[in-house]
């Protein structure tokens, strides 16, 4: 029941989102700016879309495959990584983007940023056994 809850709010605020252009939805209280996340199922090839908090690093955009601490990845990351070729949304701006896994030492660099950026991803890797990962998400020139 929680779960058919949570995909009606993800939903809503990705509907929300693109018809406002992220007047609502980009910004949400206590949380990091949000994108829209276009993925492609790994193994059903179904195109979905998820909205997700980020960074910036650069022209770079980092996201966080927290899935609240849970000991499972969330699927859009193996989406991700089967079909690195995306395209994501911010604000207004729809921006194709290639997606690649952090390596240990930008994780290094960029785990502090994004526990500065939203200090509830600390208590997630507490939570879990897993390393969170980190997806940077460079534009496509």
């Amino acid at each position: 029941m929680r779960w058919r809850i949570f995909n009606e709010v993800i939903k809503f605020h990705v509907l929300a989102y693109r018809l406002t252009g992220g007047l609502i939805g980009k910004h949400l209280p206590g949380v990091p700016p949000m994108l829209l996340l276009e993925h492609v199922g790994a193994k059903s090839g179904t195109k979905r879309t998820i909205p997700l908090a980020y960074i910036e690093d650069g022209k770079n955009y980092v996201i966080v495959a927290s899935k609240g601490g849970y000991p499972k990845h969330p699927a859009w990351f193996h989406n991700l990584k089967a079909n690195p070729e995306t395209v994501i949304q911010v604000g207004q701006d729809r921006i194709p983007v290639t997606a690649t896994v952090a390596t240990p030492a930008q994780r290094k660099r960029l785990w502090p940023k994004v526990v500065d950026a939203y200090s509830g991803y600390a208590g997630y890797q507490e939570k879990t056994d897993r390393e969170i990962p980190l997806v940077i998400l460079k534009p496509q020139a």
